[in-house]
């Protein structure tokens, strides 16, 4: 497999070389990495609507034809017979996919066919399958039927969730909805043991599992380790050979899979933020690692008033070195990063004026290759070697000043770093310039779902609240027309059942104001609010059971090793105890996995904990979730569970 420098864990490139070499017909990697243009079998991609959202972060249309696809198309879509060409389909193995296949073959669409599952075929299906093209008379056509274990979307190196947005098949509503019947839930907890079952086996990585007690995450838990076993059971058959583990991301240690539940902490859910990758995810339509939105032209004022606005979208891919190295800084410092960009390419475009006025150039002062031209033919080779990176530095450059300056605009807008001082402030039992009352009076102060999620914030974070003070915050949140007031209700039945001490729920730390020169770009009328490192509850929890170190959040945590024998699941603390005592020597790798949605906030949180910190040995954590859902889908969702 291809090798990343993000370290043990590149589950992102690991997935896009199983995907590379599906596409090369199923050939080894090696002879993805080694075959050429004129080698290519050209051939059409069929893909279904997970198929699309797994491809779609990981290949572009470019590597796509680099790879000899010639046509990409929506399994449901209709399609004209393709002569003398192959068809790989990447679809899930349900019953209306089989349908359609069965239809493609009946009308002889394409030459042959690379069926390749998302998730193993059902033997149902595949008899179902096989009786279609026994039917039609097709079966000679079907080259290849393929399981491959992709179940699940990788949207950074150490990134994952198992659906988009919107599928609400697994979200955390669909979840703890009580109108659930047992085969549902039994469907849910199926579909994400199977997909975690795929991480597992992309990685190469038979991990130690540790979930806690009397949630969905045990169930999930326990019957991952079945699943491990199971495969591991029959070494001719197993996914985890010796071979695969000998190229797989962990050679020398064995991973930790904490899998935990939503309600772990439901506030950080909630949280207004202030780094720019979470801010884009909270205040934008951003999905896919593409990010959509609204651009106002304030210039041109139309007949009724009204400011014409266009749509925007971007790609914020791995390969963006400014992406890359600032998603998790704190908005002020992107925002002075990219004055200081801006500021480069104006000098470096001055440097060219004053090259061309020496030399006696006229022209267009974006012609580089000209510009740069002098009497040496090693500076003009070198100026027009350059110009494609140039070129590509100032596009980077206008994007993320395009999506700054509309994160800046909603910043002042909604006043969101009044939202994101207070809140921190208040999970960090600070003390606040304005009342929690006042603030949610203030009709100038940010949306109605703004202040919705500060109540709630507020709400989860404390121990105790009478009835009439939270009659009296609700009716001031009806008077502003709050749209999903009914999560209050939810949140107030989920603080009576839930076992989750809300004390857990509060952080240390805090925000800190940054001393630094504000950026003209970004900080006229905005807090210049930096960050204070501290550890979010699910943060907190990965530190104790990677560090083996002994707490009572995590000490009746199940412990589940595949590898064993027998299962050997402690019941008691002492048998815990001697099981965790195998690996006191802590854990370098770990996968978090949450159930029931998560966001930037807690993945960034994570990485940051991550960071190596001499002496200790550098850290590689994965962190995935159902889904990645920002605080308006959130909303949206425990106010239908209150509705229930």
């Amino acid at each position: 497999m291809i090798s990343s420098s993000a370290g043990p864990l590149s589950l992102r490139d690991r997935h896009i070389a199983t995907l590379k070499q599906m596409l090369n017909l199923n050939t080894s990697p090696m002879t993805v990495l080694k075959t050429t243009g004129e080698e290519l079998a050209w051939k059409v991609l069929t893909y279904d609507e997970l198929g699309q959202d797994i491809i779609s972060p990981l290949l572009t249309v470019k590597e796509l034809r680099d790879l000899g696809v010639t046509l990409h198309v929506s399994l449901k879509s209709e399609r004209d017979p393709v002569d003398e060409i192959a068809a790989v389909y990447f679809i899930m193995p349900t019953r209306d996919n089989i349908t359609r296949i069965a239809k493609d073959l009946a009308d002889g669409l394409y030459e042959s066919y690379y069926l390749n599952f998302i998730a193993p075929i059902p033997r149902d299906l595949l008899e179902e399958l096989a009786t279609a093209a026994l039917e039609s008379n097709s079966q000679q056509c079907i080259t290849k039927i393929y399981d491959q274990y992709l179940d699940f979307i990788t949207l950074e190196d150490e990134l994952f969730c198992l659906r988009q947005t919107g599928r609400n098949s697994i979200s955390y509503y669909a979840l703890n909805r009580p109108q659930m019947r047992d085969d549902e839930m039994d469907a849910i907890i199926t579909t994400i043991v199977d997909s975690l079952f795929s991480v597992c086996v992309t990685l190469g990585s038979v991990p130690i599992i540790r979930c806690p007690k009397g949630e969905a995450a045990e169930i999930i838990g326990e019957k991952l380790d079945k699943k491990l076993r199971e495969n591991l059971r029959d070494p001719r058959n197993s996914l985890f050979s010796s071979d695969s583990m000998a190229t797989g991301a962990l050679s020398f240690q064995r991973p930790l899979l904490v899998i935990l539940d939503r309600s772990t902490d439901l506030a950080s859910l909630l949280h207004h933020t202030w780094t720019y990758q979470a801010l884009a995810h909270d205040i934008f339509d951003f999905k896919l690692n593409r990010v959509e939105f609204e651009e106002v032209d304030e210039s041109v004022v139309l007949s009724d008033g009204r400011h014409p606005s266009k749509k925007r979208s971007y790609d914020l891919i791995p390969t963006d070195q400014f992406w890359k190295q600032q998603k998790g800084n704190p908005f002020p410092k992107v925002a002075e990063a990219i004055q200081e960009d801006i500021e480069r390419y104006r000098q470096s475009e001055d440097e060219v004026k004053r090259l061309k006025s020496q030399m006696g150039i006229e022209g267009d002062a974006q012609d580089l290759a000209i510009s740069l031209l002098n009497d040496t033919t090693s500076r003009l080779t070198s100026a027009v070697s350059s110009l494609p990176e140039l070129l590509e530095k100032k596009r980077l450059l206008d994007a993320h000043t395009n999506i700054a300056t509309a994160v800046l605009d909603e910043i002042k807008r909604r006043k969101l770093d009044i939202f994101y001082e207070t809140e921190e402030k208040l999970m960090s039992k600070q003390v606040q310039e304005k009342s929690l009352m006042e603030v949610l009076s203030d009709p100038a102060a940010g949306t109605p779902e703004d202040k919705l999620r500060l109540f709630l914030i507020h709400y989860i974070c404390t121990p105790t609240m009478t009835q009439a003070e939270l009659d009296q915050y609700t009716a001031v949140l009806r008077g502003s027309k709050c749209t999903c007031i009914d999560a209050i209700s939810y949140i107030k039945r989920w603080k009576t059942i839930s076992k989750m001490s809300v004390v857990s729920q509060a952080r240390e730390g805090g925000i800190t104001t940054t001393m630094g020169k504000a950026s003209k770009f970004a900080m006229e009328g905005v807090k210049n609010l930096g960050i204070k490192q501290y550890k979010l509850p699910v943060t907190k929890i990965v530190d104790n059971l990677m560090e083996c170190r002994s707490s009572p959040e995590t000490d009746d945590y199940r412990y589940f090793d595949p590898k064993l024998l027998r299962p050997t699941d402690a019941s008691n603390s002492s048998e815990e105890h001697a099981n965790i005592a195998r690996n006191r020597q802590g854990f370098n790798d770990a996968i978090v996995f949450m159930v029931g949605g998560g966001n930037y906030i807690e993945y960034q949180n994570l990485q940051d904990y991550a960071k190596p910190r001499s002496p200790a040995p550098p850290k590689h954590i994965v962190y995935g979730c159902t889904e990645l859902v920002n605080a308006s889908q959130f909303l949206e969702q425990l106010a239908k569970l209150g509705q229930s």
